[in-house]
């Protein structure tokens, strides 16, 4: 009975390791060649540790770089507002008009001295050609003269006040007004943006370093990225949200966004050591990313994690794989782990 135990103790034992080592990874290479089978030409690269610049992104929003709040210089009832939300306006037009009667008084009382001074000063001026008035008539009035045309220059120009004008060509954006309203100075009439450039406004963290005024950033709007450059930041952090404001302006082609629009854009935030790939090196099974590595000549899978890529186009790994290491290149969809190589130059 003991001998029985004995001998079936020691096939079960036996049973029990070959069949670990029939459903385990081969260890040994000549194991896995006689599993995997013939060697597989592949092309390979090296794992490449690079410096990157960081970035933060920085949540900000599309403005104008021509906007106004346009208000009357003097006061006056709205006569008429030649204008809509949405209008196209061009630099100069009229879009409200102001009636001031207390001002076209002045022009005309301004007008009638000077008309008065200067029939004044004709007269006396031939008299004293004839030597019958002095010299000293004639330069007083002459002063008379010029005060009242500064008189009227200024009545002009309040009178020209009455109109209110686009300040550049633009949209007008809001309305903040009715026929029949008394305008007063300093009170806005009305809002308006250009429609020719577009400027990132970004509340930059005082953590951040200032770059200086020129550098090229990188911003994303609605999904597609551009570069803009830095125009303005303000050296001074806001005491409340410790930020600082910066402006960067967008290239032409970014014309399709409008103002108001979420934009992100991607902060200078120092240097770090990243592992760079070839794009062409990882294949994706699922939602796994994987690349193969050459080990003793053979290809070992490796699971990894990307993070994008470089301005190169290689890809940037956060886990999975080290330094010098070689990876395949394109790797063929039957390649299998453990499979021997050959590695073509």
């Amino acid at each position: 009975m003991h001998a029985t135990a004995r001998l079936f103790a020691l096939a079960t034992g036996v049973f029990s390791i070959a069949g670990l080592t029939g459903c385990g990874r081969p260890n040994h290479p000549a194991d896995a060649a006689s599993e995997a089978g013939a060697a597989v030409a592949v092309h390979v690269a090296r794992v490449e540790s690079v410096n990157l610049n960081r970035t933060q992104p920085v949540a900000g929003t599309l403005r104008p770089r021509d906007y106004a709040l346009v208000a009357p210089k003097i006061t006056g009832t709205v006569d008429r507002a030649d204008f809509t939300v949405g209008q196209a306006v061009a630099a100069g037009e009229t879009l409200v008009t102001l009636s001031a009667n207390e001002i076209t008084a002045r022009l005309a009382q301004a007008q009638s001295l000077l008309d008065s001074t200067v029939r004044e000063q004709t007269r006396e001026t031939g008299l004293f050609a004839q030597g019958v008035t002095p010299a000293e008539t004639v330069r007083s009035l002459e002063d008379r003269r010029r005060t009242a045309e500064a008189a009227v220059a200024e009545a002009q120009t309040l009178q020209n006040y009455t109109r209110v004008t686009a300040p550049f060509a633009g949209v007008i954006t809001r309305k903040l007004l009715q026929v029949g309203d008394l305008a007063q100075p300093g009170v806005p009439l009305l809002e308006i943006e250009g429609t020719t450039g577009l400027r990132a406004e970004v509340e930059v963290p005082a953590s951040l370093a200032l770059p200086p005024l020129g550098t090229r950033l990188r911003v994303h709007i609605a999904g597609a990225e551009t570069t803009g450059t830095l125009e303005e930041i303000s050296p001074a952090a806001d005491p409340l949200t410790r930020t600082r404001l910066a402006k960067i302006t967008l290239p032409s082609e970014a014309s399709a966004a409008r103002s108001g629009d979420f934009v992100r854009v991607l902060w200078p935030a120092g240097e770090t050591t990243a592992l760079t790939v070839p794009a062409e090196a990882l294949s994706v099974f699922g939602q796994m990313e994987r690349v193969f590595v050459v080990v003793a000549d053979h290809a070992q899978l490796r699971l990894v994690k990307t993070a994008g890529a470089d301005e190169a186009g290689r890809l940037l790994i956060n886990a999975g794989l080290e330094a010098n290491e070689t990876v395949i290149l394109a790797p063929p969809a039957s390649l299998r782990d453990g499979q021997p190589v050959e590695v073509q130059q």
